[in-house]
């Protein structure tokens, strides 16, 4: 099928990666290299982080259960340090190259994010531009209550789109939130380094993604 849709994750993709500040969290209060995605990973669909990102429990819950999972794995952290990693800085060229596609292509946001269900607040409080100006549909985790990589996810996203998977190519940075697309038909780009990424995609779609905005007409 010809490709109609552009999917985008948001942390690690639109945004910077968490997992370095991460990283510096473990460095800070000597913890083990990767301790935070360990936790993470462990019972992925009802760990603490799952359960907060389907907006199953507010951030109060989520600190208690969090902390207790890391003293069950021996080690002390604080919850609302852990978020505050999430807060990453927007890549420019990736907010460019979101602009580009729309012009030509469906495009929309999928990310796994949370809020706090009596104070609200997300991942939009950090923007400069309203999500709407660049997406025509955006799927958070914490809205539909599935997360990546949870296939719901992506039919969600594809129902809203008006398409079929095999019509789309979706870019995140977790090969585990990839799989499934995948195995549903669309197209995958794993984004290790943002410029090969985006020099992949425009190859696929006949589009320059990659120039300074002023080069472009």
């Amino acid at each position: 099928m010809t490709l109609r849709a552009v999917l985008w994750d948001f942390g690690g993709v639109i945004s910077t990666s968490p997992f370095e500040a991460f990283a510096a969290y473990e460095r800070e209060h000597a913890l083990p290299d990767g301790f935070i995605r360990g936790l993470n990973a462990a019972n992925p669909d009802g760990n603490a982080w799952a359960r907060l990102e389907r907006a199953e429990v507010d951030l109060a819950d989520f600190a208690k259960l969090f902390e207790a999972e890391a003293r069950e794995e021996g080690h002390a952290v604080e919850a609302a340090g852990v978020l505050m990693c999430l807060v990453g800085g927007l890549r420019p060229q990736m907010v460019e190259a979101v602009r580009r596609c729309r012009r030509v292509y469906k495009t929309a946001l999928l990310t796994n994010n949370w809020v706090d269900i009596h104070a609200g607040g997300g991942f939009t409080d950090h923007l400069d531009f309203a999500p709407e100006e660049l997406f025509d549909v955006i799927v958070q985790s914490s809205v539909v209550g599935v997360r990546k990589p949870e296939p719901a996810f992506y039919e969600i996203a594809c129902r809203e789109l008006g398409i079929e998977p095999a019509e789309a190519v979706m870019l995140d940075d977790l090969g585990i939130n990839l799989k499934p697309a995948q195995a549903m038909g669309m197209t995958t780009i794993k984004v290790t380094d943002p410029d090969s990424a985006l020099g992949e995609l425009g190859d696929m779609l006949g589009l320059d993604l990659r120039s300074p905005r002023h080069d472009v007409a």
